[in-house]
């Protein structure tokens, strides 16, 4: 197998630790990835690769466990330890079943057995670094979604519309098209009004996501619609990961039930369909 001249390029810059007690093999593995645009630590010992990862923060670490008067399993858990989202490739002579498990254990993005050509492990090191800056985007995506779900949370809750009491003949409101009337929901779209016509009646404020996901639901009542559908036809999100989308879905249907359901652990408007998605059911 050959690398392509590429693909390491791609990821030049990148802060890479290689720990090996061999001498020689340790610095024929910094000058290749030298070469190909790397930043380079090595360490000789483990207190120094430990150390070095708390300091210098590397992306990967390219370890060959087998130090002398140490336990290579042991080591692989207190280098996982002290970075949780580092990537790790394990390049070793020693290729036991043991040391296979823990491999497997600490998550490590390979296992790799010397003597490696200096291409192969490239292009195992060029790949794990795409897949950890994928993750991190996704990540990052998250925590924007995150905050700014927050911030309409914030916003709803400084206008102060909770629970208020239904208004004298909202029973007889005039058609309109920003109007949705469904069972014993009434939903003003355009100021992001709800009414409940219960005992006793209530008026609830909802943001802008809340509405978006409401009206996809009620436009099609009983119907099972999945959290992709959502996303895309309520949201308008396109080419989402599944993971996202589904966390940014449910935390929406959360606050819906928390504000419209008599009984939020007990929905009877907001229904689930386990493994499949979420209607609305107006009776």
């Amino acid at each position: 197998m050959s690398a392509s001249p590429s693909t390491p390029a791609s990821n030049s810059k990148a802060n890479v630790l290689v720990a090996d007690a061999e001498s020689k093999s340790r610095a024929s593995i910094v000058m290749a990835f030298k070469r190909k645009g790397y930043a380079v630590q090595d360490a000789s010992t483990p207190q120094d690769a430990l150390a070095c990862l708390q300091t210098q923060r590397p992306e990967l670490v390219i370890l060959d466990p087998q130090f002398p008067h140490t336990d290579a399993v042991d080591l692989m858990r207190r280098v996982r330890a002290v970075r949780r989202d580092l990537a790790i490739v394990i390049l070793t002579s020693q290729a036991t079943a043991d040391n296979a498990i823990a491999a497997v254990k600490i998550n490590a993005v390979d296992f790799l057995i010397k003597p490696c050509k200096p291409d192969d492990l490239l292009l195992v090191v060029a790949r794990a670094l795409a897949e950890r800056a994928q993750q991190t985007k996704h990540q990052r995506l998250l925590e924007m979604v995150t905050q700014a779900m927050d911030a309409l949370r914030q916003t709803e809750d400084a206008e102060v519309a909770a629970v208020l009491p239904l208004p004298p003949g909202m029973e007889a409101v005039a058609p309109s098209p920003d109007i949705v009337q469904i069972g014993v929901l009434t939903l003003d779209r355009q100021k992001r009004m709800a009414w409940l016509r219960t005992n006793p009646a209530r008026r609830i404020e909802l943001t802008e996501g809340e509405v978006a996901i409401l009206v996809a639901l009620i436009e099609k009542p009983n119907q099972v619609l999945t959290c992709n559908q959502l996303a895309r036809t309520a949201l308008g999100y396109q080419d989402m990961d599944k993971w996202t989308v589904e966390n940014v879905v449910r935390s929406a249907v959360f606050r819906l039930r928390q504000k419209l359901e008599a009984d939020a652990d007990a929905p009877q408007l907001i229904r689930t369909v386990r493994g499949r998605g979420y209607f609305f059911s107006p009776a």
